[in-house]
């Protein structure tokens, strides 16, 4: 498994939250179950408290699969993970985590302080504690206003329904928040809403995992993250360790003074009357000396590749193109 390893300080000294050594996981199928379909293959990784974690992966990769493996709602065949300092499927963790399905199911009957309510029951939360936490949590995913609160869950449009199940989620007020695909079949706006109650959390400092396939949502959010293909890990890592620094530019310019160019790219080369290579240096400053030394600008542009270029790059160089 070719995984990079993490290296910042800040994230290594804080305390591990997740845990996975070679977690395997069979799926028995076919008329007599005569049939294994392997849909974890040796998942390693680690999750530190505090941090937004982002595993990525095509539609049938796995990821619900290790998630739920997380949660204890599955059973692994093979290797081990602690949650919370825990064995995964240890029961006493289950009042520290929150956890948004891809496909929640609610009592549509309900209006949504009654399925809040309904929530923060089965977490034994007081009445005096409900009734400060379910106001505060209607606001934050943007539900607070009367009608809303009143209305019955069948009412509700696919954001409401996704944001009702994000309050849910947070009715504990849970230390890790597990969200599997929250941004799926939702509008820009949905998203966007969605996206800014996840960086609230990441400011309150919770631990949030999630799945997804949204891929510029996931680059702007998380710390870390992971691709899962066929049930194994390809790489880990932040996004500067996968994609590179942010601000390193490539230019293509024709003209100039080629010493005075290499101040500014020491890496450059010549190749059909254009010299081209990796710009060091501010890109104001450079466009700027381009008029004094009588040099044309071609081409500039950010020369690490996006989460989805890097995504699909790294699917094509083991040749998985398509969703299983």
């Amino acid at each position: 498994m070719d995984t990079t390893q993490f290296s910042d300080a800040l994230i290594l000294d804080r305390p591990v939250v997740v845990q996975t050594s070679n977690l395997r996981k069979v799926y028995r199928t076919g008329f007599w179950l005569n049939q294994k379909v392997v849909t974890l293959k040796g998942c390693s990784l680690t999750v530190y408290q505090g941090e937004t974690f982002g595993l990525l992966g095509q539609n049938g990769a796995g990821k619900t699969t290790l998630l739920k493996t997380l949660l204890g709602i599955i059973r692994p065949n093979g290797g081990e993970g602690v949650l919370l300092g825990k064995p995964l499927g240890d029961r006493s963790v289950k009042q520290r985590v929150g956890y948004l399905p891809e496909n929640p199911y609610f009592y549509d009957f309900l209006t949504g302080w009654e399925f809040l309510q309904y929530a923060a029951g089965l977490f034994r939360i007081p009445p005096s504690v409900q009734q400060k936490r379910i106001p505060e949590l209607l606001e934050m995913v943007g539900l607070a206003q009367s009608a809303a609160r009143k209305k019955q869950l069948r009412q509700y449009s696919k954001g409401m329904l996704q944001r009702i199940g994000m309050a849910q989620t947070l009715i504990n007020d849970p230390e890790v928040v597990f969200l599997d695909e929250p941004m799926s079949g939702l509008d820009p706006l949905g998203r966007y809403q969605i996206r800014e109650i996840i960086l609230s959390l990441k400011a309150q400092g919770k631990t949030i995992f999630f799945n997804s396939h949204v891929l510029s949502d996931v680059e702007a959010i998380c710390d870390r993250i992971a691709i899962l293909a066929r049930g194994e890990i390809l790489c880990l890592g932040s996004i500067t360790e996968l994609l590179g620094t942010a601000d390193l530019y490539f230019v293509k310019v024709r003209g100039g003074n080629p010493e005075v160019l290499r101040q500014w790219a020491p890496d450059l080369e010549f190749q059909d009357g254009i010299w081209q290579g990796h710009l060091k240096g501010h890109p104001h400053d450079f466009l700027a000396s381009l008029s004094l030394m009588n040099a044309q600008l071609i081409d500039m542009h950010l020369a690490r590749p996006s989460l989805e270029e890097f995504f699909v790059q790294q699917l094509r160089q083991r040749g998985i193109y398509t969703s299983e």
